[in-house]
């Protein structure tokens, strides 16, 4: 018998990872027969006087096409009105299972009160899908906001043990039942604990008849290609990822760095006065919560290219890239170089897999329990760009088989992932 299945957080038509994440799980529930599948989405899924466009503008393709998914778009972050209604709009599909992604503090507000409204109805399973615990940023309100939004779900999803024992940290007093099956307990007071892993997107596949030599040579692209791909965030490490790439670049002529993604905080016309105000309004907050270390005003990698003289060995697509043009940055590469200063369970990771290629990444947060070295990666020791330069020769001098990125990718399927949550 099917169950009728909400998953909140944003829909299709929000640009990132959640996004397709969210999408991607609906789709994996929406396959099992008899499921009614509904994404209950923000409106806007931030305070107002965050100075960027989250909308996706560039898509053309309709990522639930062929599928029963009904998509809501009500909750606006701004408008506490809007998450009662929201409660009472998912109330009244009489869900047996609501999954909430939880990847940003600053939703704990809004998020937290549906689960608490939502609480009420004891019919309903609500489980918290965690992206993080600790969030990258380090405000100094996050402990708060996470505390807020997550305290009252009756499960928990966690794609690595790292972020288990964040979850331990954060609730010391709280007893939680660890399984990677879906069963769940019956103990009183106790809270279960999926633990599973980031599938591999199925959103994006790989064009057979798309010509990748041509694509290379309109482009300037060498015989090696290394991908740096998605939002351009200071975790994320691209400046590390310059750096090492410039000392392979000045030691061989057939390499190529590409840079496909936007700049996170640069979505907007600076030029208008409602972009200055929100800015300025925001810069104001920043001050107030952020230390000063993980502010990302001034954060512009991209002009280490200059610096560093690897011009003509670098490909920038600095911009949003849609949905239909994915594949292509993905074929023409050899590997994702992957060089964060933190990381959580990546999603650039699981699309990498998806076009089977092996992932250069630092040995920070998951990546040594998804990223087997020599197997169907290379890691780098954090902070240390002789390290990571190494591995990129390593790559050259000993490519890894795509046949090892497969092993893995079958160990991470949506299918699997959508039942154990379900516990079918």
């Amino acid at each position: 018998m099917g169950k009728t299945i909400v998953c909140f957080g944003p829909g299709p038509k929000f640009k990132g990872g959640i996004s397709n994440y969210n999408t991607s799980l609906a789709k994996a529930m929406d396959k099992i027969p008899g499921n009614d599948v509904h994404i209950v989405s923000w409106t806007q899924q931030y305070p107002a006087i965050i100075p960027r466009e989250f909308v996706d503008k560039s898509s053309k393709t309709d990522l639930l096409e062929g599928t029963d998914i009904q998509v809501k778009y009500i909750t606006n972050y701004n408008n506490p009105l809007s998450w009662s209604a929201t409660t009472d709009y998912i109330v009244s599909l009489k869900p047996d299972v609501v999954i909430f992604q939880w990847a940003i503090a600053i939703q704990g507000l809004p998020m937290g009160r549906m689960v608490s409204l939502l609480k009420k109805h004891r019919d309903i399973e609500v489980i918290m899908d965690l992206h993080f615990v600790i969030q990258k940023e380090n405000s100094s309100i996050d402990k708060k906001f996470t505390k807020l939004g997550i305290k009252d779900a009756d499960s928990y999803i966690v794609h690595a043990l790292k972020t288990f024992d964040e979850l331990k940290t954060l609730y010391p007093n709280k007893k939680f039942h660890l399984t990677e099956t879906g069963d769940r307990t019956n103990e009183e007071d106790t809270q279960t604990v999926i633990k599973l892993y980031h599938p591999i997107y199925d959103l994006f596949q790989p064009d057979p008849e798309f010509d990748i030599e041509q694509f290379k040579k309109d482009n300037g692209l060498k015989k090696h290609v290394f991908l740096f791909f998605g939002f351009i965030r200071k975790y994320k490490g691209l400046h590390q990822a310059i750096e090492a790439f410039s000392k392979l670049a000045k030691e061989r002529d057939d390499v190529s760095l590409l840079i496909c993604g936007e700049s996170f905080w640069k979505t907007l016309d600076e030029t208008k006065i409602s972009t200055k105000v929100k800015n300025a309004l925001f810069g104001a907050a920043k001050a107030v919560f952020l230390k000063k270390q993980d502010d990302e005003k001034n954060y512009r990698p991209i002009e280490l290219v200059k610096e560093l003289g690897i011009e003509k060995e670098t490909v920038i697509f600095n911009h949003f890239i849609a949905n239909e043009n994915v594949h292509k940055f993905f074929q023409v590469s050899d590997c994702v170089v992957l060089y964060y200063l933190y990381a959580t369970p990546s999603g650039i990771e699981s699309l990498s897999y998806n076009f089977r290629l092996p992932i250069l990444a630092t040995n920070v947060g998951h990546f040594p329990e998804t990223i087997e070295d020599g197997v169907n990666g290379y890691l780098a020791e954090d902070q240390d760009i002789d390290s990571m330069a190494e591995q990129m020769r390593r790559f050259i001098a000993k490519p890894l088989p795509r046949e090892n990125v497969d092993k893995v990718a079958q160990k991470l399927s949506w299918e699997r992932y959508a039942m154990a949550i379900l516990n079918t």
